[in-house]
């Protein structure tokens, strides 16, 4: 919304500007209705679980991967012992 908004008409004239709160709390700000925000709190409820569940399952699938990878790699660089001959 902030973005949006040209907020240059409410910052001070000073050598450092800034906004000035006064003139900012007289802005009017537009609040979506409850039926809008509901939607909103639904598709961020989705996103969080979402986010949740990539970082609790990605680092466990990875450590499967990784002992996935060292058995095969065992399996293929163990050779059998074949009987040695005794002198």
């Amino acid at each position: 919304m902030l973005t949006l908004m040209n907020l240059n008409q409410y910052a001070s004239k000073s050598a450092q500007p800034g906004l000035a709160v006064g003139k900012l709390e007289s802005l009017r700000i537009p609040i979506p209705s409850l039926a809008e925000q509901a939607r909103i709190v639904a598709i961020l409820d989705k996103f969080d679980t979402l986010t949740n569940s990539i970082s609790h399952g990605l680092p466990r699938e990875i450590a499967l991967r990784q002992q996935q990878y060292e058995y095969y790699r065992e399996q293929l660089l163990t050779f059998p012992q074949h009987n040695r001959l005794e002198k």
